[in-house]
């Protein structure tokens, strides 16, 4: 079981900034938060979402160092190539982002399809030492469009409702045409066949739900990777990283700060304090955080289809804002109802200890009565 901490982010955790990295007449949309820390993060989301799916990661990852999240040619309302670009090349953009940012080791968190991307650039690159691994695809024992549609929505069903929102606004932006061009790329690629290529140390999480990826697969992987450890999330499905958040950060966090033992990969240990994987309790929006928040998203949509990474990079941070706010004042809801109950519980307990108490002074009376009675 991994060991709770308390949250420490950087003063700029909702500040994003939006820069381009470029490479020919493609281009990686990368938004940051944070500007002090141990070590970077690279976060690379899955086919044909954004960066938004890390939302909730980021901030609490940005306790331990700067994040940089990734968005890919094609997703996210970043340009479209002539063609469709393979996972060597999806790779190959976001080496150029560690390059161009002048990242030293950072951790790098890839996320679904993004998990192949990670592999196969760690598979090339033996000075990163840390890797992230989350609801890796794909299973080489169900390589079929067909199944793995059916696994996507038995996972789905199991998803916070903002993550099936964020999953439907970032498909209708990327497209079916581009999707359905990519997604051949995604099934055909072997990440089974580097995996054992991988030098970094591993941290591989599935969700209890994910159908997507399987314990059998995951367990796998764990046997094929030279250093690994294996961790799964109950209540969770494919998007753990969203509804347990918490969680998920303080796993990478202890992975880049403890290199797993030789043979830890063995085993698929389960988090035993995770959350049920409900959002319903974790903000408290007023209708001026609600307002805010959708005014939010509405000016990044905007601004993307401008090209004015300036105002993306304003209107995520008004977004995160919102949603800090909404956060935070959950959370003090959640510590006042415990004080209450604590409070309770106190009250209860004296009660009980006064009732105890005049029931011995009851039991004291009518033992001296009979004392008496015994004496005359």
């Amino acid at each position: 079981m991994a060991v709770r901490r308390t949250r420490r982010r950087d003063e700029s955790s909702t500040r994003v900034r939006v820069t381009r990295v470029e490479r020919g007449d493609l281009w990686v949309r990368v938004s940051t938060i944070g500007t002090t820390g141990d070590r970077p993060f690279v976060l690379v989301p899955g086919i044909g979402v954004s960066s938004d799916y890390f939302e909730r990661l980021a901030p609490d990852l940005n306790s331990f160092g700067p994040v940089h999240a990734l968005d890919l040619p094609g997703f996210a309302g970043v340009t479209h190539p002539r063609r469709a670009l393979d996972i060597r090349q999806f790779a190959d953009l976001v080496g150029a982002v560690i390059d161009d940012l002048g990242l030293h080791d950072p951790i790098v968190v890839g996320h679904s399809m993004g998990t192949q991307i990670v592999v196969d650039l760690a598979a090339r690159r033996p000075e990163l030492s840390t890797l992230v691994l989350i609801g890796p695809v794909v299973n080489p024992a169900e390589r079929r469009v067909t199944v793995a549609a059916r696994r996507f929505l038995q996972a789905a069903w199991h998803e916070p409702g903002r993550v099936k929102v964020l999953a439907l606004r970032a498909y209708l932006v990327c497209g079916v045409h581009w999707f359905s061009q990519v997604l051949p790329k995604m099934m055909t690629y072997p990440i089974e066949q580097q995996l054992p290529k991988v030098r970094a140390h591993t941290l591989v999480i599935r969700g209890e739900h994910d159908a997507v990826a399987p314990r059998g697969w995951v367990e796998q992987i764990g046997r094929l990777l030279p250093s690994s450890r294996l961790w799964e999330m109950p209540g969770a499905a494919h998007s753990v990283m969203h509804a347990h958040a918490e969680e998920v950060a303080r796993l990478c966090v202890e992975h880049a700060e403890q290199p797993p033992r030789p043979g830890e990969g063995d085993e698929l240990r389960h988090y035993a304090d995770a959350g049920d994987g409900s959002e319903r309790h974790e903000f408290d929006f007023t209708l001026h955080d609600a307002a805010a928040a959708a005014a939010a998203t509405v000016r990044e949509g905007v601004a993307i289809a401008r090209g004015d990474d300036a105002a993306v990079g304003r209107a995520k941070s008004d977004h995160a804002e919102a949603m800090l706010a909404a956060h935070e004042r959950a959370e003090r809801r959640r510590d006042e109802d415990g004080d209450d109950d604590a409070g309770d519980r106190d009250s209860g307990d004296a009660v009980e200890h006064e009732e105890a108490r005049a029931g011995d002074d009851r039991d004291a009376d009518r033992s001296a009565r009979d004392d008496r009675t015994a004496a005359s």
